[in-house]
């Protein structure tokens, strides 16, 4: 068996996106539709399965795993997969393993769990909030509690962890909050990624009416904010970064739209039932739960994910067009995959 993970292009996989649930508590307008059909619960893998099918990603390269939904923290006993994952965080760098665990959440449950997290070895957080008012925050999420996002991100942040929050940046619906954001993440001592809205699955949301395009944020925003080169900020995501020198925080940028970052994509995802997705703009994916619960053998399960490396595609077709023309991705929501 190859000591890595490399796709058909030459990239090298070192960063695994894991949803462990389908289900959230709030429904967000760019996220999920309102009246959501979860997915039966024989469906989900359990944490044995899930476990199982990290251990062979991070035996082949994976170094960072980052847990995602839905909402990861809404999953029954999740602190307990926390913690067996954990485990896996490498004490030293010839030891197999995980050099980062980290976490998306929309903050909801973050009071509860914020100590598990880092007794599990969990060092920062990303924290989905768009706006920093009740109402607003209360109608893009249809069913959320901004009181409950604010206190678990400062639990976090009570907690040790640091935390990033990313903000789906909306044309018309929160596009005039964003300096409002940054001060008050310097505040907090968090940093701040916005992100460009994606055409992925039928959320009843007009796509097309949302997009903003992030390069003229930017520079609206360098008119009001010093920006400084941030060294070393890059991560293992596709965010560019820079830093405020006003706040002393990152602010990033994730522009799948407007500036395609696909050339340097080094992650694949895997959804709570079991579907491998080399693409988050690609319906295409493998389906691991099979070979699992046929009984099939950890080579079986490592050729599985070499095929579908095979196919990744060289960059996502997201596409949202200035005339008429159809919004173009993929037809699951991006709660199947947690972005």
């Amino acid at each position: 068996m190859q000591s890595s993970l490399i796709d058909i292009q030459g990239r090298k996989i070192s960063y695994l996106r894991v949803s462990v649930t389908d289900r959230c508590d709030m429904r967000c307008v760019y996220c999920m539709s309102e009246n959501m059909e979860f997915l039966p619960r024989p469906e989900v893998l359990t944490y044995e399965e899930l476990e199982r099918l990290c251990a062979v990603f991070m035996q082949h390269g994976v170094k960072r795993i980052r847990l995602t939904g839905g909402e990861p923290l809404v999953r029954r006993d999740i602190g307990g997969f926390l913690l067996s994952l954990g485990r896996w965080i490498q004490p030293d760098a010839t030891t197999p393993g995980l050099d980062e665990l980290t976490l998306t959440t929309n903050g909801s449950q973050l009071r509860r769990y914020a100590d598990t997290l880092v007794k599990a070895g969990v060092r920062r957080v990303n924290v989905s909030l768009d706006s920093l008012k009740p109402e607003r925050f209360s109608a893009i999420t249809r069913r959320g509690d901004l009181r409950q996002t604010l206190d678990g991100v400062r639990a976090a942040r009570d907690a040790g962890l640091a935390v990033r929050i990313n903000t789906v940046a909306m044309k018309g619906i929160n596009d005039d909050e964003f300096d409002d954001l940054i001060a008050w993440c310097g505040e907090i001592g968090a940093d701040l990624c916005l992100i460009e809205t994606m055409p992925m699955g039928e959320t009843g949301e007009d796509r097309r009416a949302q997009y903003l395009p992030l390069h003229a944020i930017r520079l609206s925003l360098q008119k009001r904010w010093t920006f400084e080169a941030a060294n070393g900020a890059g991560g293992a995501g596709p965010a560019r970064y820079v830093r405020v020198a006003e706040t002393g925080q990152k602010l990033g940028f994730i522009t799948p739209l407007s500036h395609n970052f696909c050339d340097s994509c080094n992650r694949v995802r895997l959804s709570c039932s079991g579907q491998l997705y080399t693409c988050l703009g690609s319906d295409n994916a493998v389906d691991l739960r099979a070979i699992l619960r046929s009984g099939g053998s950890d080579e079986d399960i490592l050729r599985a994910i070499d095929l579908s490396l095979a196919r990744k595609p060289f960059r996502h077709d997201f596409l949202i067009p200035d005339n008429d023309a159809d919004v173009q991705g993929p037809a699951r929501l991006m709660s199947v995959t947690g972005g």
